[in-house]
């Protein structure tokens, strides 16, 4: 048997956060305080249990919100066993967690240990390509086995929407699948083994055990927890069989209850198993905690291809999913116009849109691959013929290239937390979501959910898994009012009798947790319900694994409208704010309660947010952990005044680096660059400012004297003990090189130059800002911008203007920083008037006029004045590519130019402009690897900063993996290196301080390279 030993230990960087250890703050009963002291001493890994620890772990991706005891990290089997032995010395409940994006509310538990088996428990211990198997710990993230599993042209089958985040622990908890279920079915197929600790810190291994066979009679002639299991289960589930084969549903998806129908098998050799494993998969954590599976694997088709078919009518579409399961189809998904209109007005999600028909009120998304299908082109025609010649379609979308199936599969992918980014306090809320019915029933099942929803006076989205019949049905709620409270509770009422008239299940995906479990004894009925109850109770005697999910003691029922994030009670402050946050509908609350904890901000495997999370591990550091601490300041849940502690102010606002990239990477948009602007301003106004913070804000004028001063200045910084005291006195690392001025500015060079274009023969103006770095520091990429302008015909101009304001705004000094963008707008306006563009080297300058100035001066400056600014600000190559005016320029696009390595700036991948220069340079015959990198880590002044100095160097190293991924690709392919190139100062100065890099240049200055002269 060939098998590969795979990962081993921690990953690569440990956290850098502050928080470490047990900590206990005054709002911590001594309970507690000793609960929390007996567990530092049990495990190895950290123990905390501070007020927010208990924040960040309150919620999930649910409905639901309730603070735990405390949070345990552990490192290994032992620490899980230890753990829960502890809990049960002082009848605490335990609740293993994964990512925590489950939306039922199994990762909410009032008053538990969670245990995070995300951190540290996230190992892929084995592959073993000829059996087909992989052994996991519960933390390994779906799509991080998927990658490891991919050279071998394997993968794990459930494909759940959010596997770039989700755990396989968690996985295996909810019962999880995804779109290709209509071909693979769930996760209690492909789980084989487990190891489970139990809640008496006892741990058994589930697998195949043959009925009356040796093994067995070993097994049950014990006298313990493992053997009363196997007895209580044989016996419930053989005593029960006919309420089985009556009450449990005949779908490919029901994940509600507890898998009795799946424990008892014929296997392959016609013996008689048990396999406890079938009864682990879908438990919630509710019979134990699952510290390593055994998981069979499937292939890897080669291929695929895509069918969107489209549809003026809803109803149309759910009866056309027969039709299309004729088809031979590996997935029937749907979607609705819901959620194309959500995905047009997204900023990360827009151009996914694009494609879909205007008028189309759902699409049939309906793939093949190639181990189904021999010919996909053939299969797309048919499909289309079958669908919309012959059926009721209007039009379709045949998708064969990767990249586009791609890009819909990202819209469809996009489709929960893109739905709770609807605007206001009412949204399309998780309860009766996911009830599955036979695909043949769905049309009329959803007929008679759509009076559901008229006779309560609310709306819903459709979307998701139509070839199964689990059709995600969100109902507009506001559940911040008692009315909605009690009208979620009537339709979740009426839709579980409606999912049992059509023989369906009341969750076919997402689980039961504290949005179903009460529904659970309609479903089943007496006999099983009480079967459940036994399970639960040969497991867990006391009950207190993730109590209340899945069953519940009739003495503390689950009850839907219990523990509510947002319920009847709850209530925000809303901050006087000096941005204007009248673009969040809602003001900087609705902004804050954006987040609905799906998660995405701890992906690790695209796009740039959250780059301290990539680093650390650490939930405070996601975007939902600032989230969730800033909600629980401005609703009470903490005081409010702990939003201006030193604490709050170090670890919660200035670990945000200012990336932006929730602003385009979070589905809900949930803009924390801006929130932590507006906070740190406040912090500001009560308790002043630092030098630092001061001397960083206004950088300009230290350059401006820098280059003044120059040389001398460069040489005084680098006189023995200057670095040092530097750090002493400022906090400014010695380790990082400073910028070194130059004596000419970039406005000096300029003005001693004569221009290379007649004003009478211009076609266009711009005027080229000169941002701190590039006039003092570096002006060659300022130089090389007036070439290129000037060789495409544009006349430029370089006047001395003050900075954007970005220094002062990133430190949350909005009043200066509104003073600079009001002085800069003034002295542009004439340049603007006459019809000239404003043009910028720096991305986060430009970001700073496009974005942060419509929420900083209004109320200073006209608006019109302000949008003709706006609407003019562009990068130099955004500018260029935008206006197509490289096509002008003496370049030679069949010259053999170098391979170039392009990694842009987070404020243009934010605004959704890092293509520009790729582009740019393609055209000018460069051969160009844009690297799907996140932040580089410096962030302005963060990477300056000495006690985030070490941060930042993990947070780049990541992007260093990258870059030397991309060089030795280049190295392969053709023999020949690659040239780094960044836009971004920042960047720059980083890529610059690995030692295997000298300083990256602009894209511009290739630009210019590549000119004929």
């Amino acid at each position: 048997m060939a098998t590969e030993r795979v990962g081993g230990g921690d990953r690569p960087l440990e956290r850098a956060s502050s928080t470490s250890g047990t900590e206990v703050d005054g709002s911590v009963d001594s309970a507690e305080s000793d609960l929390a002291a007996a567990l530092e001493v049990a495990v190895e890994g950290d123990v905390r249990f501070d007020e927010y620890t208990r924040v960040l772990y309150a919620t999930d991706g649910s409905i639901y919100g309730a603070q735990p005891a405390g949070v345990v990290f552990p490192r290994n089997t032992d620490d899980v066993r230890s753990a829960v032995r502890v809990a049960a010395d002082y009848g605490v409940p335990v609740l293993p967690r994964g990512a925590g994006s489950s939306l039922a509310g199994q990762a909410v538990g009032p008053g538990c240990i969670v245990l995070d088996l995300s951190r540290h428990m996230n190992d892929i211990l084995e592959i073993d390509p000829d059996e087909r198997r992989a052994t996991v710990q519960p933390g390994v993230v779906q799509d991080d086995l998927d990658d490891a599993l991919e050279p071998h042209g394997l993968r794990f089958a459930p494909d759940p929407a959010s596997s770039n985040r989700a755990t396989i622990g968690g996985g295996i908890g909810n019962n999880s699948t995804g779109a290709h279920s209509v071909r693979y079915g769930i996760t209690d197929a492909y789980v084989e083994e487990c190891e489970v600790v139990l809640a008496d810190g006892s741990q058994i291994r589930t697998r195949d055990v043959v009925l009356d066979g040796p093994e067995w009679d070993d097994i049950v002639s014990k006298d313990d927890r493992e053997a009363e299991i196997y007895r209580t289960v044989r016996a419930l589930v053989e005593d029960n069989a006919d309420e089985i084969e009556a009450r449990y549903p005949t779908l490919k998806r029901c994940v509600s209850g507890y898998n009795l129908q799946k424990v008892l098998r014929e296997n392959e050799a016609g013996e008689d198993v048990i396999n406890l494993s079938k009864l682990i998969v879908g438990a919630e954590g509710t019979l134990g905690v699952v510290v390593e599976a055994e998981l069979s694997l499937v292939t890897r088709p080669e291929t695929t291809a895509l069918a969107v078919c489209c549809y003026d009518d809803l109803l149309e579409a759910l009866a056309a999913v027969p039709e299309a399961l004729s088809l031979e189809t590996s997935a029937v998904e749907l979607m609705d116009d819901e959620v194309f209109r959500l995905a047009a007005e997204s900023p990360e999600y827009a151009e996914y849109a694009e494609a879909i028909p205007d008028g189309t009120a759902a699409v049939l998304m309906v793939e093949f691959d190639s181990e189904v299908v021999d010919d996909l082109s053939a299969a797309l025609t048919n499909a289309t013929g079958r669908l919309v010649d012959d059926g009721t379609a209007f039009d379709s979308i045949e998708a064969l290239e990767p990249e586009t199936q791609d890009r819909l599969w990202k819209l469809r992918k996009a489709s929960i937390p893109l739905l709770m980014s609807m605007d206001g306090d009412p949204k399309p809320y998780p309860f009766v979501e996911d009830a599955s019915v036979p695909p043949e029933e769905l049309a009329e099942y959803v007929a008679s959910f759509q009076e559901i929803l008229a006779d309560h006076d609310t709306t819903a989205a459709y979307f998701a898994h139509a070839g199964v019949g689990t059709l995600h049905i969100r109902p507009v709620l506001n559940l911040k009012d008692g009315d909605g409270v009690e009208k979620m509770r009537s339709i979740a009422e009426d839709v579980t009798d409606l999912a049992l008239e059509h023989n369906g299940a009341f969750s076919g995906e997402h689980g039961d947790g504290l949005a179903r479990t009460e529904f659970n004894p309609k479903l089943y009925g007496p006999d099983l319900w009480q079967a459940f109850k036994d399970t639960k109770s040969a497991f867990d005697p006391d009950w207190r694994m993730n109590p209340g999910k899945v069953v519940y003691r009739e003495d503390d029922p689950t009850d839907i409208r219990e523990h509510l994030r947002y319920g009847p009670d709850y209530a925000s402050l809303e901050p006087k704010t000096t941005l204007d946050f009248d673009d969040d509908d809602g003001g900087f609350s609705h902004l804050v309660e954006l987040c609905n904890g799906c998660g995405t901000c701890r992906q690790t495997d695209g796009d740039v947010m959250c780059p301290t999370y990539r680093a650390t591990e650490e939930e405070i550091a996601t975007t939902r952990g600032r989230a969730n601490l800033l909600r629980a300041a401005i609703s009470g849940e903490i005081d409010p005044e702990e939003l201006y502690s030193d604490r709050f102010q170090e670890e919660v606002l200035d670990l945000c680096i200012g990336c932006k990239g929730c602003q385009s990477d979070c589905p809900t948009g949930v803009d924390l660059a801006k929130l932590k602007a507006e906070v740190k301003h406040q912090s500001h106004e009560r308790n002043g400012t630092t030098l630092r913070e001061r001397l960083f804000s206004n950088v300009d004028r230290l350059a401006a004297a820098g280059s003044t001063a120059a040389p001398v200045a460069n040489r005084a910084t680098n006189l023995p003990g200057a670095r040092t005291a530097l750090e002493k006195t400022l906090g400014i690392a010695s380790e990082r090189t400073l910028p070194e001025f130059q004596r000419e500015t970039l406005v000096d060079w300029f003005a001693d130059r004569e221009s290379a274009v007649d004003p009478e023969t211009a076609d266009a103006g711009v005027v080229l800002f000169p941002d701190t770095d590039t006039n003092y520091s570096n002006p060659d990429p300022g130089k090389a911008a007036v070439r290129v302008l000037e060789a495409a015909g544009v006349r430029v101009a370089v006047p001395d203007l003050g900075p954007t304001g970005r220094a002062a705004y990133s430190k949350g000094l909005l009043d200066d920083a509104a003073d600079h963008g009001e002085a800069l707008l003034e002295s542009l306006e004439p340049a603007l008037e006459r019809g000239w563009s404003v043009c910028f080297v720096e991305p986060s300058d430009v970001a700073m006029v496009v974005d942060e100035y419509r929420s900083l001066l209004p109320g200073r400056v006209d608006d019109e004045r302000l949008e003709r600014l706006v609407s003019n600000a562009y990068g130099v190559c955004e500018y260029l590519d935008a206006h197509r005016l490289d096509e002008r320029l003496p370049v030679d696009p069949e010259d053999a130019r170098e391979r170039v390595t392009y990694h842009g700036h987070c404020h243009e991948k934010a605004r959704g402009a890092d293509h520009h220069a790729v582009g740019l340079l393609r055209r000018a015959g460069y051969a160009v690897d844009p690297v799907d990198s996140g932040c580089c880590g410096m962030a302005g002044s963060f990477g300056y900063e000495a006690e985030h100095y070490e941060l930042s160097r993990a947070i780049g190293s990541l992007l260093r993996e990258q870059l030397e991924a991309s060089v030795a690709d280049a190295e392969t392919a053709n023999g020949d290196g690659t040239t780094v190139v960044a836009p971004g100062t920042s960047c720059r100065t980083q890529i610059g301080d690995f030692e295997a890099y000298d300083r990256p240049p602009h894209p511009i200055e290739l630009l210019d390279a590549a000119l004929e002269r």
